[in-house]
């Protein structure tokens, strides 16, 4: 149930905020004064499509936000329970903003969410019943989805087992259908993976391998310049007259003589000492290396040869030995898989016509169950409408005769037909339907279904469109009847379904500062039967109007 509800910066509402109460309450205003924008309010709290339009010109953002009493359902508490939302309180305040730049910030119990989680939280809240339900009782296809809902749950509980396993079906049917229709570039791509896949193997890749074969290649290119390089080192220090090691040994000898005069000496002494010790190893290094190098043009070759290879994988499947090897692992799998695949085509066919024999008795167990829904909800429409002055009415749920392919529903197609006049022959619902009788089966719907539903609050948007005299006077105390059990907000001009509210709000709009806005008052009995005069008569009100809604009032129960 919804509690209170407020507006800032939607449309032509600057600033308003509303307690609202069990039962029934009647919002009432001339044309245009904003009443539907209430209504939008709620629908975007429910989680509808928002958008910048909404918000007021001049102004960065709207902001709505509804207190409603926490439902009681088991399901609504998974819900919450799945979307980690605080339940301790008994209350949810869902906020809703959209700014200019089209965002759209949605938190419940202070908690951000998606619209889309938000949505379904929704569907437990608010359910708005305005002129497009009257489209949808003239679409056919949207006669299945009321049937349904119209059943126990136990029904919907295998309708959504029977939804599950039909996406099941389907996905396993498109893997079927994927390898059969593309056999042919299947088995080419197999070919070509079980190609790579050699290529990459005899290869042999290592890691690392790469840079030491680098490191062999320039030392084999530069063999000649590394030779020289040494030769003439080795001859600079270790030359049998004249080298560099002789001098600096001289070098040595003296400084030794002088080094124990002066810690200076002492220290130039040791440099020069460690320098030639350095020098000595290094040139018998050189001599070793020397002995050992010796050029290997084959090697050369095998070396480049092997370089060649690693570029020519890097060139097709990655930038380095790694990325090759990474690739490799890939299509092994994707082999493996596709083996595993082929072997178990056969299997997999088997399997799909299992799961189609299985969908295809669930679907007919929910056809035996629809059509006693359909058995019964013909029975009630009757009454209801009867109670709303279509008492010769004939109403019939009717099932396409021929079992059409399976869908997400089962195999169903049902249609409402009608006839309002005795003697005619019963005909499909959108052909000879008006529209205040199409406002009558609306309501005798949401009659019906408000008893089984645990919607908090449903709000009735000119669903009385079409209608007057003891119609309208019917209407009114169905519309009030469903309030009994539950919340009802209702947009009405009618002043039979004004008089039937528990409470009434009058909804205007004013010029202040040069902008426009709505303002809402809960009126209290004398105001409404000012209000409710001005709905009977329009602009000019007597005092005969305004004793004709004392007396509605009257009648209504609701005069205090």
């Amino acid at each position: 149930m919804l509690l209170e509800l407020s507006i800032e910066n939607f449309a032509i509402i600057e600033s308003l905020h509303l307690t609202f109460h069990k039962g029934m309450t009647a919002l009432t205003g001339e044309t245009g004064a904003g009443k539907s924008i209430i209504i939008d309010a709620m629908g975007l709290l429910a989680g509808g499509r928002g958008s910048t339009d909404y918000i007021r010109q001049g102004k960065q953002k709207c902001v709505l936000e509804g207190l409603f009493e926490l439902p009681k359902s088991s399901s609504f508490t998974i819900l919450l329970e799945e979307l980690g939302i605080d339940q301790q309180d008994e209350m949810l305040i869902i906020q809703r903003d959209i700014t200019s730049s089209g965002k759209s910030i949605c938190r419940v119990n202070g908690r951000m969410v998606t619209l889309g989680n938000l949505k379904r939280i929704g569907a437990y809240l608010v359910d708005i019943q305005g002129q497009n339900e009257h489209q949808d009782l003239l679409q056919p296809e949207k006669h299945l989805q009321l049937v349904d809902g119209f059943g126990t749950s136990s029904f919907k509980k295998q309708l959504a087992e029977y939804k599950e396993k039909y996406t099941e079906f389907r996905e396993l049917e498109r893997k079927v259908r994927a390898i059969q229709e593309n056999e042919q570039s299947y088995i080419q791509r197999i070919d070509m993976l079980n190609f790579q896949k050699s290529e990459i193997e005899e290869a042999d890749l290592q890691i690392g391998e790469e840079e030491k074969l680098v490191e062999e290649r320039d030392k084999l290119t530069n063999f000649q310049k590394i030779m020289d390089a040494f030769a003439k080192s080795h001859e600079v220090l270790a030359a049998e007259t004249g080298n560099s090691l002789d001098g600096i040994g001289d070098a040595a000898q003296e400084l030794q003589e002088v080094a124990h005069l002066d810690k200076e000496y002492e220290q130039i002494n040791e440099s020069v000492q460690n320098a030639y010790y350095l020098l000595q190893d290094a040139a018998g290094e050189i001599s070793n290396l020397l002995d050992q190098l010796e050029l290997d043009e084959g090697r050369l070759e095998e070396v480049n040869a092997r370089l060649e290879v690693i570029r020519q994988l890097k060139r097709k499947y990655g930038d380095s030995i790694s990325a090759v090897l990474t690739y490799y692992e890939k299509i092994s799998s994707e082999l493996a898989q596709a083996e595993d695949t082929g072997n178990r085509l056969e299997e997999l066919q088997v399997n799909l016509d299992k799961q189609h024999d299985e969908i295809w008795k669930m679907a007919e167990s929910l056809h035996s169950q629809r059509e006693n829904i359909a058995r019964q909800l013909e029975k009630d429409i009757l009454q209801e409408l009867a109670d709303l002055h279509l008492e010769n009415t004939q109403f019939e749920v009717r099932f396409a005769k021929e079992k059409k392919a399976l869908n997400s529903s089962g195999f169903d197609q049902v249609e409402f037909y009608l006839t309002t006049n005795p003697g005619e022959p019963l005909k499909p619902l959108a052909k000879v339907a008006s529209g205040g009788e199409l406002s009558r089966i609306l309501l005798a719907l949401k009659s019906i279904f408000s008893k089984a539903q645990e919607k908090t609050s449903i709000v009735f948007d000119e669903v009385d469109t079409g209608v007057s005299g003891r119609v309208a006077q019917a209407i009114a105390e169905k519309i009030s009847g469903i309030g009994y059990g539950s919340q009802v907000l209702c947009i009405t001009h009618l002043p039979q379904v004004a008089a039937a509210g528990d409470y009434q709000y009058l909804i205007s709009k004013e010029v202040q500062d040069g902008r426009t806005k709505t303002i809402v008052d809960e009126i209290d009995t004398e105001e409404r039967i000012k209000e409710i005069a001005r709905m009977l008569a329009g602009a000019e009100i007597t005092e005969l109007t305004m004793e004709n809604a004392k007396e509605m009032l009257t009648q209504a129960g609701k005069m205090t």
